[in-house]
């Protein structure tokens, strides 16, 4: 298992809204090219206690990879 990239944190003001703030440093490699633009995966947790900053929301890059389909098939 690949070690996981935090690249943000924030807090959960209300039940549909999330404030987070993000580190582009961290992000930055992990960045992907699709049809002309730019994407980056993330995936938003919430957490169950505030850590010591107050914070509630944690902000982690998404490296998972899909296993690529073998398309040398001689049919």
């Amino acid at each position: 298992m690949e070690k996981k990239i935090y690249c943000g944190s924030g807090k959960k003001k209300n039940d549909t809204w999330l404030q987070i703030t993000i580190n582009p440093d961290k992000i930055q490699d992990h960045i992907k090219e699709y049809n002309g633009n730019k994407f980056i995966k993330l995936n938003i947790n919430i957490l169950n206690m505030p850590d010591k900053y107050g914070k509630d929301v944690q902000v982690s890059v998404d490296t998972f990879e899909p296993k690529k389909k073998e398309t040398d098939l001689p049919f």
